[in-house]
């Protein structure tokens, strides 16, 4: 497998983190210019946002949570020579799990629906763990 075809869906997680700091940024930088917040409000971490900021900024605090396993995982596949098919597979998998998940987050947020889209992508990066560990010591 190529380093590009494994490195493509690990591009495309990060651009949906750096997608929703921006967003964050601009929906703070409003909250402040448009003094709905006051900067002694949230000098030291307070959770005073506005109920949208906080909303986007959940959810960009989120993409630190399990996508870092998933980074881990093709950190170690890469120079180890695991990066197959079903690694590429599975990361496509767990990256359009993170995107419904990030969807419904900052839209909706109805955690019926956003819980099940986490846990759908928890469970494919466990399955890419067990996958990979069983390459790494079976020496498939």
């Amino acid at each position: 497998m190529s380093v590009q075809m494994v490195l493509l869906p690990v591009l495309v997680q990060i651009g949906l983190t750096l997608a929703l700091l921006l967003w964050m940024a601009t929906v703070r930088t409003q909250a402040l210019t448009g003094r709905e917040v006051s900067p002694k409000d949230i000098a030291l971490g307070q959770p005073n946002w506005p109920q949208r900021a906080t909303q986007i900024g959940n959810c960009f605090r989120n993409q630190f949570e399990l996508p870092v396993l998933f980074y881990v995982l093709i950190a170690l596949a890469l120079p180890l020579r695991h990066a197959d098919l079903v690694i590429v597979l599975l990361s496509w998998v767990f990256v359009i799990t993170r995107f419904v998940h990030a969807g419904i987050f900052v839209t909706s947020n109805n955690v019926q629906q956003r819980g099940p889209a986490w846990f759908a992508g928890a469970l494919v990066l466990l399955i890419m763990w067990i996958y990979f560990a069983l390459k790494v010591l079976l020496l498939i």
